[in-house]
């Protein structure tokens, strides 16, 4: 997946702001996220964030979030469980 390089001049949401959002989300669902270890990248299609469980041995999954990079909207989401 090849990574969007952003110029200073764009008007995107940040990293952090991306996360709270999709924190909110999950949290609401899951209550406790620290099974989870979390990849945020912006990609050209938004920020893509995913929750993977750490322990390999455990069964089922966390979410996934699309969010928009420019309005902060989620996209799409998927939750495993």
């Amino acid at each position: 997946m090849a990574t969007t390089v952003i110029s200073p001049g764009d008007k995107t949401i940040s990293c952090d702001q991306a996360l709270k959002i999709a924190r909110t989300d999950a949290e609401r669902v899951y209550r406790d996220l620290s099974p989870y270890r979390i990849s945020v990248v912006l990609e050209s299609d938004g920020w893509q964030i995913d929750y993977v469980l750490k322990d390999a041995a455990l069964q089922g999954g966390g979410p996934h979030y699309l969010i928009d990079d420019q309005t902060g909207v989620i996209l799409s989401k998927r939750y495993e469980q």
